[in-house]
This record gives C-alpha cells, structure tokens and sequence, in this order.
C-alpha cells in the first residue's frame, strides 16, 4: 500500500456508521484540525414525513470515485487524514447515511475540505436514494 493510501479510509457498508471509527483514522499528532460530517436521515422533506431511507449503489465505481475524492484532498488541501463511509441499505430515521472525516494543521482547511468532499460526492459518486414516504416514494438523483 502506497503512502496516500495509508492516508485514506473508503468504505461502503451495509451495516450501521460508527463516527468513533472515522475520528480514530483521521485523528493523528500533525494536525489540530479535525472536522467530521455525519449526514442522518431527517424526517421529512419538503413538508412530507420520511418514513425511512434506502440506499443502492455500484460499489466498485463508488470506492473509485470516492477514492479520487479523498485523493484530491490530499493534493489540494494540506490534509494529513481523509475518511469517507457511506451506508447502503434500509435506514431508518436518525439512521446515519454517510460519515466524512478530514484532519489538516489547521480548522480552516479541514471545513473546506470536508465540504468539498461530501458535495463531490453528492455530484459524482454513483449511490442512490430513496426516500420513502407514508403516502408514496420517489428515487433522488443528484446526479446522472
């Protein structure tokens, strides 16, 4: 495994998030700035209850693209540490869908860089979402 690789944690999983795994890898002595975003299931959207959420993705082209997220965080920004875990699968309202953690030197760095990784991955990586309501449900494309 390269350097950079040691840097980064990608996983996709079917099974419940854990925030204290995300802050573990990113966590190290080179930098004070660790941010951690977890996106939850809310419950409603656009004033309709969300009964609960499901999740579908093609994996092997989502570890890629996630990957190349991370990668470019760790060329562009001075980031020590890039995690990104995404849940695929039934999950239900406060479940966690997605947990992002990026350690640089400095705060300010490690908000812009964890912003810039979950709206990438919002625009290119191949997950989708269902949102299930009391009275119907519709697939959410962010993306193509």
């Amino acid at each position: 495994m390269d350097s950079m690789n040691q840097k980064i944690d990608i996983q996709i999983l079917d099974t419940d998030l854990d925030s204290s795994v995300v802050e573990a890898f990113v966590t190290n002595d080179d930098c004070g700035g660790i941010v951690t975003f977890i996106g939850t299931v809310r419950n409603q959207t656009k004033g309709k209850k969300v009964v609960r959420l499901e999740f579908e993705s093609y994996v092997p082209m989502a570890i890629k693209e996630m990957t190349k997220i991370a990668q470019h965080i760790l060329e562009h920004y001075p980031a020590q540490r890039v995690a990104i875990h995404h849940r695929i699968g039934v999950l239900p309202i406060k479940g966690i869908a997605v947990i992002i953690g990026v350690a640089c030197p400095h705060r300010k760095d490690a908000f812009a860089a964890c912003q810039y990784a979950i709206d990438t991955l919002k625009q290119t990586v191949p997950i989708w979402k269902k949102e299930i309501f009391e009275d119907g449900e519709v697939w959410v494309a962010a993306h193509p």
